[in-house]
């Protein structure tokens, strides 16, 4: 990469109010991606409806943006509200027979990868547990439950509150010879780590900007690999679903071959404009360096939470960009109180606090965040 991390730093206006280690929260935008929406919503205020054909193409551009990121077409990939939307449309939209399973951690996921699978069971579907003795997913943990009528997986890529990384290559290899569908909720990985959907075999794939995409809220996008786009039956159908859409004189209801089925009306424009402008400075920088950079901060968070004699984790094997901790001898709760005082932006999940810094983040901020748990006394 040719332009230094730091030049994009002047993107985050927030950075000069924050010390902001909450991306797998909710992230700050951009002004690139502010100036995108503003952009629309002033076209909008002076001509209408005008331009609206430049919106739809360049919707179509974002779209192809966000296939880009995944390594997906650009036909496998809908516009969603949120990652619950999409994980709802793909439990909502398969052909389930009573005694179907689902494999889920149930006790280890975020509910939006919990509760579309446990709503299946007036419809007579089971969810087997899927065990998680070190806070991840593992492909031996899925094997173990896998029976012959288990017809999906579902996983995070990266688990919100302990921050392990599954390894979704073997993952998707396990569930390719088992016969068995893969749904991802990809919300903790795309925008922190390099996903290709082709080569980890994914079959679904969810994910809402407001995270690691440094979009906004209420837009993402979700995957439907091409060969199980026909067993997909759209939850919800208008106008837009169809192929013959803007030609609103005649009613011919024949379903679009490909993944904008799901998307049923009138198109989010602001939020797809934020997200394109999103991807773009993402794909501007390049995922293999953001994913290199966010391991270089957290490696060194790691190192120097550690030396405080702080309990760290995950593994390195097993991290993205989530790094949680427990300081010794003082509350969490405390601690977090004392660290928001202070301008750091962060969570608590589960008992740890959870921190997880982005590409324009700097070592020096890792250190500030580490002088700040070592300066911290007790009241």
């Amino acid at each position: 990469m040719s332009t230094p991390f730091e030049s994009y730093r002047a993107e985050f206006p927030v950075l000069g109010e924050q010390l902001y280690l909450n991306h797998a929260g909710v992230a700050p935008t951009s002004l690139r991606a502010a100036s995108a929406v503003k952009g629309w919503m002033d076209d909008l205020v002076h001509h209408g409806i005008l331009h609206e054909r430049g919106w739809e193409s360049h919707s179509e551009h974002v779209r192809g943006l966000a296939a880009r990121i995944i390594g997906a077409s650009p036909e496998e990939v809908a516009f969603v509200r949120n990652t619950s939307h999409g994980l709802g449309l793909v439990a909502e939209g398969l052909d389930w027979k009573p005694g179907d399973e689902v494999a889920v951690a149930t006790s280890l996921e975020y509910p939006s990868n919990v509760y579309p699978w446990l709503h299946l069971k007036e419809r007579g579907v089971e969810v087997r547990e899927i065990a998680t003795p070190n806070g991840g997913v593992t492909p031996e943990a899925v094997a173990a439950v896998l029976t012959p009528r288990t017809k999906l997986v579902a996983v995070s890529s990266v688990q919100f509150a302990t921050g392990h990384r599954t390894d979704l290559d073997a993952l998707g290899l396990l569930c390719e010879r088992a016969g068995v569908l893969l749904c991802v909720d990809g919300i903790q990985s795309v925008g922190c780590i390099p996903v290709d959907v082709k080569k980890s075999r994914i079959h679904f794939l969810s994910a809402d900007s407001h995270k690691w995409m440094l979009g906004i809220s209420g837009i993402g996008f979700l995957y439907v690999a091409k060969d199980v786009l026909p067993r997909v039956r759209p939850a919800l159908v208008g106008w837009r679903s169809t192929t013959d859409a803007w030609n609103f004189n005649r009613s011919h209801f024949e379903l679009r071959p490909d993944a904008a089925k799901f998307e049923e009306g009138s198109a989010a424009y602001p939020g797809i404009y934020a997200m394109g402008a999103a991807l773009e400075l993402l794909l501007e920088v390049g995922t293999d360096a953001i994913g290199a950079r966010i391991g270089e901060l957290v490696a060194r968070l790691d190192s120097g939470l550690r030396d405080l004699g702080c309990e760290v984790g995950p593994a390195p094997e097993d991290r993205a960009g989530i790094l949680t901790f427990l300081p010794p001898g003082a509350s969490v709760r405390a601690l977090s109180a004392h660290l928001s005082e202070r301008k750091v932006a962060h969570s608590v999940r589960r008992g740890r606090i959870r921190l997880s810094p982005h590409f324009y983040n700097t070592p020096a901020e890792m250190d500030r965040l580490v002088e700040l748990v070592r300066a911290y006394r007790p009241g």
